[in-house]
């Protein structure tokens, strides 16, 4: 069969030459190309079944001959193993060197990377993708982030390389300050009067102002809604996060090194103000004390409920540190729990990763080791200035301007609760479908969040009634954040529209179009939701969607359970986010195996919505595999036990009914029985049931 697979490798457009050879139990692909051509392996599969296609590719500027002129197998170079799809073309230049070292030295690859690699092929996400793209600016390569999701081959990204960053002004503040004007302030635009309106509300005043400068979108919707929901109840938006230490010593010096890292950098030390000025601005302080407060907690309940029952659940915007910290009086064992709480508005998932391995690193005693901290102002001013508005403004209004409607799961539109009644439940995917799940991301060219993302629109689909379903997706905000944004602490995710036209698509058409709109999307990640809902034809006070998909990588602990150890002698008990939405989906992603994690309002089961998401998966996978173009809305979201139960018992139509079991039957009882009561109102006239059978027979 050799021969076969040479023909069919020749027949490629681009390729002169080919030969096809066994070595090592490997099937090797050896070919010469035409001038700069780029010949696409994957068009093979459509020729030849799997155990036929090549596991590696050679590229040659001609094929060995021997004396006689034919092909000598034996001069052929033996490849070295391809770490992703078998392809291996060996880097063109300098610039395609840097790349496919740094991609093997971010993914953790030893064997060599070739230029038509994918990074996410090869394991590679949005978290990797940070990582990647500051390691390039350290070597003076700049490149699209857009490109890195497009196009994510080391030749794609060296042919993109270039694009300038944004020149963040610097801060005009000096250390020992005894005024503060506008013009030291490049990133907001405030009067002389709103400034000192500013100092009047910082304890110290001007010697204790280091910065002021905007919100960041997504700051901006926390503060709406913690405005809307001011003095009515809890804070969706305070993240508690239950610790238990061995000691109380082992408090102390957490404690201590927790105030280090919230005095290296800026965004802990920051204070949110709006009143008297015309645009809200955070205020970062030169010096802020965490608070220590002693929690007794009322009996009754398990640890964590009168834990957290004793916390507030509250906090103070205007008030920085926006960080706190309940401690219980040590047990007769001497262990105690603390309650650590930030408030969303300076953290997300990934901040508090790099809170905690900074803690750790000053507990170990290596704080001389930490990188300088960088400013959170370079991530505003990314924000303001990175992209036009006028760009934010077409984007979003090509994909949402003909939307009139939500796209509502259940029905159910409330999205300004404060999640104090959500319900929430988790379910491990199989290790096997995971697997799968993987290697049909791995064959499409994507990342598995992408097929989450065309997974979660088929549920949408079902469960609001619609074909053509909007949902929210967290972004992880640090793409375009600058250099350093991996090490950043503060709140980088937005929250971002995707829109999926079900009716038509096949599986295959979806996730190649999920793969290109995420990858559009990176580069608005900054853009305010507030905008897209504008520029939507949906009505101002009608949500644009009421689902959310988080798609993050969790590897710290276990982020389904909340539990884990984080340092030594401290144990994580609890750490669960809350949403304000009706149904919030995370998909846990710990590098091998995948958990559902459903948060939803009261009135929906969570238990069935993960149960929703693993089946659709299993179909949608079996699609991918064996039927690439079924078309979407035809993937099967229930389970065997669910169709059973909604076809065969809440829907049996083959039930015989008698007469009297008719609505028109039953209706004639009623007269009979009630013939003198109201049956309808219409305007000023009221109808007896036997008035209306009497005109009805008439």
């Amino acid at each position: 069969e050799l021969g076969e697979i040479q023909t069919h490798l020749a027949d490629l457009p681009g390729i002169t030459q080919a030969a096809v050879l066994i070595r090592d139990d490997r099937l090797i692909a050896y070919y010469v190309a035409e001038p700069d051509a780029v010949p696409d392996f994957l068009l093979l599969r459509t020729h030849l079944p799997d155990h036929m296609v090549p596991s590696a590719y050679v590229e040659l500027e001609a094929l060995p001959l021997t004396p006689n002129g034919k092909l000598d197998r034996k001069a052929l170079p033996t490849p070295n193993p391809a770490p992703s799809s078998g392809t291996y073309r060996a880097p063109r230049n300098p610039r395609e060197e840097v790349l496919c070292t740094l991609f093997g030295q971010v993914l953790g690859i030893d064997t060599p990377i070739g230029i038509d690699d994918n990074f996410f092929a090869l394991g590679g996400h949005s978290l990797l993708g940070v990582t990647l793209v500051e390691r390039l600016r350290e070597r003076g390569v700049s490149i699209d982030v857009r490109t890195l999701f497009s196009a994510p081959t080391v030749a794609s990204l060296a042919a993109a390389a270039g694009r300038a960053t944004v020149a963040v002004p610097p801060n005009l503040i000096p250390t020992n300050a005894v005024a503060i004007t506008p013009d030291m302030l490049p990133l907001v635009d405030l009067s002389a009067e709103e400034v000192e309106s500013v100092l009047t509300q910082i304890p110290g005043g001007v010697s204790n102002i280091a910065d002021v400068y905007p919100l960041a979108p997504l700051q901006e919707g926390i503060l709406f809604h913690h405005l809307m929901t001011a003095g009515g109840g809890d804070d969706v938006y305070v993240l508690p996060v239950v610790l238990r230490f061995d000691s109380r010593k082992r408090f102390d010096r957490f404690r201590s090194a927790l105030q280090k890292v919230v005095d290296r950098h800026d965004i802990l030390r920051t204070a949110v103000l709006w009143e008297g000025i015309a645009e809200p601005v955070q205020v970062v302080l030169r010096h802020a004390e965490i608070p220590v407060i002693t929690l007794r907690p009322e009996p009754g309940g398990t640890v964590v409920e009168r834990l957290l029952a004793a916390c507030p659940p509250v906090m103070d915007l205007r008030t920085a540190p926006l960080v706190r910290l309940h401690v219980t009086e040590p047990d007769e064992g001497q262990h105690l729990h603390a309650v650590l709480q930030f408030h969303h508005m300076i953290q997300d998932h990934t901040a508090l990763s790099v809170v905690l391995e900074e803690v750790r690193a000053i507990l170990d005693g290596r704080e001389n080791e930490l990188p300088p901290p960088l400013p959170f102002r370079e991530v505003v001013a990314q924000a303001h200035l990175g992209v036009p508005q006028e760009e934010h403004e077409a984007y979003f209004a090509c994909l949402l301007g003909d939307v009139t409607e939500p796209s509502a799961p259940y029905g159910v539109l409330e999205v300004h609760g404060d999640g104090s009644g959500v319900a929430q439940a988790s379910l491990p995917l199989d290790s096997a479908l995971s697997g799968r799940l993987r290697e049909q991301a791995r064959r499409h060219g994507t990342s598995p969040a992408t097929l989450f993302h065309v997974i979660w629109s088929r549920v949408t689909a079902a469960t609001s009634g619609r074909d053509d379903v909007v949902f929210g997706t967290v972004l992880f905000g640090r793409m375009h954040a600058g250099a350093g944004a991996d090490r950043i602490p503060g709140l980088f995710i937005n929250t971002l529209p995707v829109r999926v036209r079900g009716g038509s698509a096949t599986v295959a058409e979806a996730v190649s179009g999920m793969r290109d709109q995420l990858a559009d999307l990176v580069v608005h990640e900054h853009a305010p939701l507030s905008l897209a809902q504008q520029l939507s034809g949906v009505p101002a006070r009608t949500p644009l969607f009421t689902s959310l998909l988080n798609y993050r990588h969790s590897q710290d602990f276990d982020e389904a359970s909340g539990t884990g150890t984080v340092l030594e002698g401290i144990e994580l008990v609890h750490a669960h986010e809350r949403t304000n939405y009706p149904v919030t989906v995370s998909v846990d992603d710990t590098g091998g195996a995948f958990t559902i994690t459903a948060q939803t309002a009261a009135s929906i089961d969570p238990q069935a919505m993960c149960e929703l998401v693993s089946v659709t998966a299993e179909h949608m996978v079996v699609a991918l595999e064996s039927a690439p173009g079924t078309l979407l809305h035809r993937v099967e979201v229930l389970g065997e036990t669910e169709r059973r139960r909604l076809l065969g018992e809440w829907n049996d139509t083959a039930v015989e009914v008698g007469g009297r079991g008719t609505l028109h039957g039953r209706f004639e009882e009623q007269v009979a029985a009630t013939p003198d009561a109201c049956a309808l109102v219409f305007g000023e006239e009221r109808v007896s049931y036997g008035e209306l059978n009497a005109r009805a027979n008439r």
